[in-house]
């Protein structure tokens, strides 16, 4: 039997789990973990500038691709402490990533040593687990019950700490027989799959609310056979924005109180059934339940039982995961289309796409300085099909979601339920770390942008190339909006005249920080925008740039200073701010809409 360090044997287990990548900064308690990853030299490691940020890396480098499982490494005490923010986001928005920590020696741990603290308890509340290993021998078992726990259930985060001198210990291993657990998913039945489908059929205007669930399970293309069979349109929640191509004709837009469409919003008060599938009813997306469920049933598919009726009870519930539950709900279908016994949906999803064609928002402004909405017009005209946005918080993000379109699951990286900011730049790093090939656009507000911005010199240093958009507006401006209803802009501005701003030069006065300053300080490429007329150059010379240098390239578009983004207090109450684009005035967001007689929508094709 090989006798190795236990850290040797950590890293063997992590090879033969598929760890190819990993982020973090070391130090004096983790030095021997780092020895061992030295000594193996397969996994490439990437060093953060902070810690936290190393977090935020491995969650977009596990959200890139179905499989992947991020680390995050950092020594003892505040290295641990500062990856909980990033547990926290991992764990709000099922994602696994393994956190590894350093510890004093065990003999000290109860004597206030220096970077001593109880991480494990600390991340206790944030991760499926969080452990230090107090014997060498239990080592290489506990990361292999780690992956195990990440990948089973519902995915989320582990914390492993280990004492220094529980890594140096030396234990009987053989790398040669190891072998990962075999991962649990809970699956449905084929009675529960029937009596789903029954409730489904007999609805009169059902809806499917398609969640992160189905990204996480690779199921996006069952998900759209299943829409396809049953001629049902489908609502993406923001985290499973993606599952079904936005230019589907079974699409009908996500619902919401900020990250959504009008014509979403309006085709759910329409309707009368809904089937949720690996979702979570998230606040965002409900607004207040008395209008969410008035009028409707639900019947909510979840891998984690104890989300059945966490937000409100539903009709039916099904613990499965979405893949699983999929397959059985096409096989039903298809079993009762082939009997003529499903719902012919073709005049409901003609509704539906009529609104979608009709109920918009304006994009299209000229104005100096620049609105925020003519800036994702010019991102869906110049990125195309195959683009990944990646993103956080803020403004940016809600208008984001209400103007940019998505086609492809895995293109729209956003930290859900938690919001950090500053997690968009190192995320955006961990999908390129991920992916060497694909196009990566990361959106920031410039308070996002400015968190964790230090993180751009990781990708100079280790050549990762991606297109930073960051539209500033030189406020918190999400914040500043919410203020309005306690009459107040307090503490909110991040405007300031800059003493270096070269005013015959490219900065903007009074807007602060000179964001393209900082990028190329950092080792990056900066360009600015200020006016309309300058999109398409800028666009152009970004990518040129990126090509040449293989580094990231931040495009700054100087907006006007206050621009109200619609949001509301519920769904059907929604503040236009903005003019709408709104192609029939007889479109009204209510219960009681339905399409003109001879109103027909365009493009409808029959299921």
């Amino acid at each position: 039997m090989p006798r190795m360090r236990a850290v040797e044997a950590a890293v063997h287990v992590m090879m033969k789990e598929g760890v190819t990548v990993a982020f973090g900064v070391p130090g004096a308690a983790i030095n021997p973990f780092y020895a061992a990853l030295k000594k193996a030299g397969t996994v490439r490691h990437i060093l953060a500038r902070h810690v936290e940020a190393a977090s935020h890396m491995a969650e977009g480098y596990t959200r890139a691709r179905a499989g992947n499982i991020g680390i995050c490494i950092g020594t003892s005490g505040p290295a641990g402490t500062d990856m909980i923010t990033g547990l926290y986001s991992a764990g709000a928005d099922s994602t696994p990533i393994l956190c590894i920590t350093g510890q004093a020696p065990r003999a000290k741990l109860d004597k206030e040593d220096f970077q001593a603290v109880d991480i494990a308890s600390i991340a206790k509340p944030v991760t499926k687990w969080a452990v230090t290993v107090m014997e060498p021998a239990l080592v290489p078992m506990v990361f292999q019950k780690a992956f195990h726990l990440m990948r089973s259930g519902r995915p989320g985060p582990v914390l492993i700490d280990m004492p220094v001198d529980v890594q140096m210990g030396e234990i009987d291993f053989d790398p040669d027989t190891y072998e990962p657990m075999a991962v649990y998913k809970p699956t449905a039945t084929r009675k529960q799959a029937e009596k789903a489908i029954e409730m489904l059929n007999a609805a009169e205007r059902p809806l499917i609310v398609a969640g992160g669930g189905i990204i996480n399970a690779d199921a996006s293309d069952l998900l759209v056979a299943f829409a396809e069979i049953t001629g049902i349109p489908v609502i993406p929640t923001l985290m499973g924005w993606g599952t079904i191509p936005d230019d589907h004709r079974l699409m009908a837009g996500m619902v919401g109180l900020q990250t959504s469409h009008r014509y979403g919003n309006a085709t759910f008060l329409r309707s009368d059934f809904v089937l949720g599938i690996g979702n979570r009813w998230a606040n965002r997306h409900t607004g207040g339940l008395e209008t969410y469920q008035k009028g409707r049933k639900f019947i909510h598919v979840d891998i984690e039982p104890t989300q059945i009726g966490r937000v409100f009870a539903p009709d039916y519930g099904i613990v499965s995961d979405a893949a699983a539950a999929l397959r059985l709900f096409i096989e039903v279908a298809r079993d009762m289309k082939a009997a003529g016994k499903l719902r012919d949906r073709s005049a409901w999803a003609e509704e539906c796409l009529y609104r979608k064609e009709n109920m918009l928002r304006k994009s299209h402004f000229d104005e100096v300085p620049l609105k925020p909405q003519r800036v994702y017009e010019e991102m869906n005209q110049q990125f195309g099909r195959d683009v990944t946005y990646v993103t956080a918080i803020g403004l940016s993000q809600i208008a984001g979601a209400q103007f940019l379109r998505v086609y492809k699951p895995r293109n729209w990286i956003n930290c859900g339920q938690a919001g950090p900011l500053g997690w968009t730049l190192p995320a955006a790093l961990g999908v390129r770390a991920a992916d060497p090939d694909r196009k990566i656009v990361a959106l920031s507000g410039d308070y996002d942008f400015q968190f964790l911005i230090e993180e751009l010199a990781v990708g100079a240093q280790h050549k990762l190339p991606y297109l930073h958009v960051v539209v500033n507006n030189s406020y918190l401006g999400l914040i500043r909006q919410s203020q309005r209803g306690f009459q107040m802009d307090f503490e909110v501005s991040l405007a300031f005249e800059n003493i270096n701003a070269d005013d015959e030069g490219d900065s903007v006065p009074g807007y602060g920080v000179d964001h393209v300053a900082v990028a190329e300080g950092l080792g990056c490429k900066g360009i600015r925008v200020k006016s309309p007329n300058e999109f398409k150059e800028a666009f152009a010379k970004a990518e040129a740039m990126m090509k040449e240098h293989q580094v990231p390239v931040v495009i700054e578009f100087i907006l006007e200073r206050v621009t109200n983004i619609s949001m509301g207090t519920d769904i059907d109450k929604v503040n236009e701010f903005e003019d709408i684009l709104c192609l029939d005035p007889e479109l009204t967001v209510d219960n009681a809409w339905t399409p003109a007689a001879g109103k027909k929508a365009r493009t409808v094709e029959p299921v």
